[in-house]
C-alpha cells in the first residue's frame, strides 16, 4: 500500500529501493514559500544502517509490512543458527550474515525478537541484557577493587569481553548486548 508523506511516524517501516527501512526520526516542515516537505532518519532493517532522506510532497512511498516473532534460541551448526518460533513451534536456520555479532552473545534456550518480511528475516534483536558465566580470566588478587582496571575475560557463550579486576571464573556478569560491555557481577 503506498502512502503519502502525511502519514510518515516512528516506527512506520516502508520499502524503498528495494531494502526495507524503518523511520526512526521525522520532522514535518512547512516553509514560508514552497511546498512542504518531511525530513526522516531511516534504519535500514537488514543492515542497521543510518540513513537521512528528505521527502517531498507529492512523493509516495511503498509501506513495507514487517512482522515480530519471539524466537528462541535452540542451537549452532557451523554458519548456521537454528532458532525456534514460539507462536508455531517451526525451526528455522538464519545465518551469520543476518545475526553478526549478537551470534557472540547466543546461548541455549535464549529468547530473541525477530522481524520477517515476507517470511524472510530481516533482523535479530537480542535482549539489552543477559547474564554469562565466566569459563576463562586471570584469578583476581585480594585487593582487587572495582576501580581498579580491566581485563579480558572469555564468557560461556565464547565472547570475549573487558572485565573489572575482581573477577573470577564462576562468577556470573550481567553484559550490554548492544555494547558488549560488563554492567555488574550477579552473584
Amino acid at each position: 500500500m503506498a502512502f503519502s508523506i502525511n502519514q510518515f511516524k516512528v516506527g512506520v517501516t516502508i520499502l524503498m529501493d528495494g531494502q526495507v527501512f524503518q523511520i526512526t526520526e521525522t520532522e514535518h516542515v512547512k516553509p514560508a514559500k514552497g511546498s512542504a516537505f518531511v525530513r526522516t532518519r531511516l534504519k535500514n532493517m537488514r543492515t542497521g544502517g543510518l540513513l537521512e532522506r528528505t521527502f517531498r510532497g507529492q512523493d509516495t512511498v511503498e509501506e513495507a509490512f514487517v512482522e515480530q516473532r519471539k524466537l528462541q534460541y535452540l542451537y549452532a551448526s557451523g554458519e548456521m543458527y537454528h532458532f525456534m518460533d514460539q507462536e508455531n513451534y517451526d525451526q528455522l536456520a538464519i545465518s551469520f550474515d543476518v545475526l553478526g555479532e549478537n551470534s557472540r552473545f547466543l546461548k541455549d534456550n535464549l529468547e530473541v525478537l525477530g522481524f520477517f518480511y515476507k517470511n524472510q528475516v530481516l533482523n535479530i534483536v537480542m535482549p539489552n541484557f543477559i547474564e554469562l558465566a565466566i569459563v576463562e580470566t586471570e584469578p583476581g588478587i585480594k585487593g582487587d577493587t572495582a576501580k581498579g582496571g580491566n581485563k579480558p575475560a572469555k564468557v560461556e557463550t565464547g565472547a570475549t569481553i573487558l572485565v573489572p579486576l575482581f573477577i573470577n571464573i564462576g562468577d556470573k556478569i550481567k553484559v550490554d548486548t548492544r555494547t558488549a560491555a560488563y554492567v555488574e557481577r550477579v552473584n
